[in-house]
């Protein structure tokens, strides 16, 4: 037996089965490959679901939790630490808002948006005690939480973890007459993903995220714009709202921040709105500490460069080109925006979860979702000769 297979059976035989792992088992990883306990080496072109944008191991990343890791990792938010200050502060200037709340995972940065927007509503707005309401878009993911599963329309996520959390209502993803018809006077807030991920990388049609803004803006609901996978450079710019130049009330962010070290996730909003959370009414135990600041900042000068802004946008349009070829050969639909795309394969044809183990057996890693559609986010820090070369082996998998 391989030392993959042994690892596979083990995590059978003593883990949960919540998840259901291609049988790789990795052992080593730099840049956008991986190397499994066998020794076989992989192109990542799943990339954490973006939580890897910089790719395995980045130099600058891994140097700041090295340094950090020396001095101290832990605090707690009883008191300040000397990296808090300049994470908020970098975090601020990112994204144009006035205030940081730094959390860890990016269910927790949307459960703290839900928490803001409704206090916002009631101390701000004016709407009536227990009566605030949040619209949300079908085929949504924002995590796994109770009250997060409570508006996804995923049975995976949803069926069986009920009695769920009241206070949302749901509209079509892209439906701007569905979202202007479901706002009433106890609307607090919109929650939207720029595009949505697990639901195959959608994009919403041109012009919805603009009338997102207005709607919000004419009937003073918050914009919370869940940035978690979309954002800090995957789609090629450094928010997906930046793609129609939309400003939300809350950028939700997570996955990336942590540089694909440690869990970091974090809500930017404007004084008027995160203002209204006062001590001990929200917090986290690991949320802030010091060695997730320290990775967040080298994340965020990383951003500031714009170089991996621009390898997306360029990259991105080379692979989105590669799969449009495809498209009538195997491939019935490709969807995405710079380094991320959703690729639909002709059911006829086989499973996504098919193509994802033929995909591994070629050495590129990816996975399905929705059953025929497969998901491609490398590394923003592939090259173009890799970009070529992962084509090269979805073409071959598919003809």
């Amino acid at each position: 037996m391989s030392k993959t297979s042994e690892a596979v059976a083990a995590a059978e035989r003593w883990t949960a089965h919540n998840y259901h792992p291609l049988p790789v088992v990795i052992a080593d990883a730099e840049g956008a490959w991986v190397t499994d306990v066998d020794g076989k080496r992989y192109l990542d072109c799943l990339a954490g679901y973006s939580a890897l944008n910089f790719g395995h191991r980045h130099p600058a990343l891994i140097a700041a939790a090295h340094a950090q890791l020396d001095r101290v990792t832990l605090t707690s938010r009883a008191f300040i630490h000397d990296q808090f200050a300049e994470f908020c502060q970098k975090l601020t200037d990112l994204t144009g808002k006035d205030l940081i709340l730094p959390m860890n995972t990016g269910a927790e940065a949307v459960e703290t948006a839900i928490k803001v927007a409704r206090k916002w509503g009631y101390l701000v707005k004016g709407v009536r005690p227990g009566q605030a309401k949040i619209i949300a878009m079908e085929g949504n993911f924002h995590g796994r939480t109770t009250t997060i599963v409570s508006f996804s329309t995923d049975p995976d996520a949803r069926d069986d973890f009920g009695p769920y959390t009241p206070g949302f209502q749901l509209v079509p993803y892209g439906d701007l007459a569905a979202l202007e018809a479901a706002i009433d006077e106890n609307t607090v807030g919109v929650l939207v993903e720029p595009i949505q991920g697990e639901a195959g990388v959608l994009v919403p049609p041109a012009g919805f995220l603009p009338g997102v803004r207005e709607l919000c803006t004419r009937n003073n609901v918050l914009m919370l714009a869940d940035e978690i996978q979309s954002g800090l450079g995957r789609t090629g710019d450094t928010f997906a709202c930046d793609d129609e130049a939309v400003v939300p009330d809350m950028y939700i962010m997570g996955k990336a921040l942590g540089g694909g070290i440690v869990p970091v996730s974090a809500v930017a909003a404007d004084q008027n709105v995160l203002g209204v959370l006062k001590p001990g009414e929200h917090g986290s135990t690991f949320g802030g500490n010091p060695l997730a600041c320290a990775v967040g900042i080298a994340v965020i000068d990383l951003l500031r460069t714009g170089e991996f802004q621009e390898r997306s946008r360029e990259l991105g349009e080379r692979l989105h080109t590669g799969l449009a070829k495809l498209i009538g050969d195997g491939v019935t639909e490709v969807r995405g925006r710079g380094l991320w795309a959703g690729v639909d394969i002709d059911p006829a044809l086989m499973s996504g979860r098919d193509a994802s183990v033929q995909l591994m057996e070629r050495g590129v890693l990816a996975k399905d979702t929705h059953g025929s559609t497969i998901r491609l986010a490398p590394p923003l820090t592939i090259t173009a000769d890799e970009v070529d070369w992962a084509l090269e082996q979805f073409h071959s998998v598919i003809a």
